[in-house]
């Protein structure tokens, strides 16, 4: 079996997987393995960073009042349900400290994060699988495992497989985790990219405490480097996730550019209106390929090869060797390499992986 480690971690490794597969490194190539917006970052980003250049001269505000604030209108909750994160991967080991040494079930093919989270903390881990091809949760299922549980760890939109787990399954699952004592950390990471209004699980909050649902704002705006994502639940655990965040955890820009950010409503517009043109085709031609494609909600899709076909590794040395970067699925439990994750981009390359995925099927 194939040590999960002798695998780059995410996606955007380029170099450590032309490595792996023994290809060169100088060859460019179009990056398909990160769930990234191509349309980002807007336009006026780096006009807004050097205003708040002026800035770096003092200690951020400690508590982040103003993008708290921010966050708080756009979410519709109060400031005291915000806390602002060095990106999702600080709330989720924030959220993950919360329960040290307790018992934690996480729903997979998911993140890896939040098992890493987990052991990090101490956590005891019992893996909910989902099955292929619909990837769906049945709440019953839930019963016995959360019986020795502490915290639920999930994503929605999941990844990598980019479904969307019903609002009558989440109310049902936050349900009987209240009768038993259990915290559901919900990863909405990619609800910005769900174009359909009122998915995210925001409202749910004020009816159920044991709900702490984490948010990223690299994703959708295209900047995984200021390292950007926040935290909302309900006050009294605000408080407690706080008491275990370091001081000063984001930086100056970062916080400074969370209003400007959320008050860009024209780029979330750009934004649907690009998945809802692209998404389809993209689906389309995958589909036409014979590829199994597991129907998606967000801005990538999880694909696998027809019986018979070549194994994942093997359609991703061939991607590469057509300059195209896909993303393994070594590390996701449950998918073991058999699948590969594909992040929707622009319409050119698109086409591109297109083009390679056409020539591979006519090998």
């Amino acid at each position: 079996m194939t040590s999960h480690s002798a695998w780059p971690s995410h996606g955007g490794q380029a170099s450590a997987l032309l490595e792996r597969f023994g290809l060169p490194a100088i060859q460019p190539l179009v990056d398909f393995s990160t769930n990234l917006n191509p349309l980002g970052p807007p336009d006026w980003l780096g006009d807004a960073i050097a205003g708040a250049m002026v800035g770096l001269a003092r200690y951020p505000d400690p508590s982040y009042t103003e993008p708290r604030e921010a966050i708080a209108r756009h979410e519709g909750v109060d400031p005291n349900q915000v806390l602002l994160t060095n990106g999702g991967a600080e709330a989720i080991f924030l959220a993950a400290g919360l329960h040290a040494r307790g018992q934690a079930v996480i729903v997979e093919p998911s993140f890896s994060e939040y098992a890493r989270a987990c052991a990090a903390h101490g956590l005891q881990i019992t893996s909910l699988p989902l099955a292929a091809p619909a990837f769906d949760l049945d709440p019953d299922r839930l019963a016995s495992p959360l019986r020795q549980a502490d915290v639920l760890f999930l994503c929605r939109p999941n990844n990598p497989t980019g479904t969307l787990l019903p609002w009558h399954t989440m109310e049902r699952l936050l349900d009987s985790a209240r009768q038993q004592g259990v915290t559901v950390v919900v990863d909405e990471a990619f609800i910005d990219f769900v174009d359909e209004p009122g998915e995210a699980l925001t409202p749910l909050l004020a009816r159920f405490d044991n709900l702490i649902l984490l948010r990223s704002l690299t994703k959708l705006y295209t900047l995984p480097g200021l390292r950007l994502g926040y935290l909302l639940a309900g006050a009294q655990t605000i408080r407690r996730l706080q008491a275990g965040q370091p001081p000063w955890s984001v930086n100056h820009l970062s916080a400074a550019l969370v209003a400007p950010l959320l008050a860009d409503s024209d780029f979330l517009d750009c934004t649907h209106a690009w998945l809802r043109e692209e998404r389809p085709r993209l689906q389309s031609g995958l589909l036409s390929l014979g590829l199994e494609v597991v129907p998606s909600r967000v801005n990538f899709f999880l694909v696998r090869q027809g019986s018979g076909s070549p194994t994942g590794d093997a359609l991703l040395r061939r991607l590469l060797q057509a300059g195209i970067l896909a993303r393994h699925t070594h590390n996701f439990p449950g998918l073991d390499g058999g699948w590969v994750r594909l992040a929707l981009r622009g319409r050119a390359d698109n086409d591109r992986l297109l083009a390679a995925l056409t020539a591979e099927a006519a090998r």
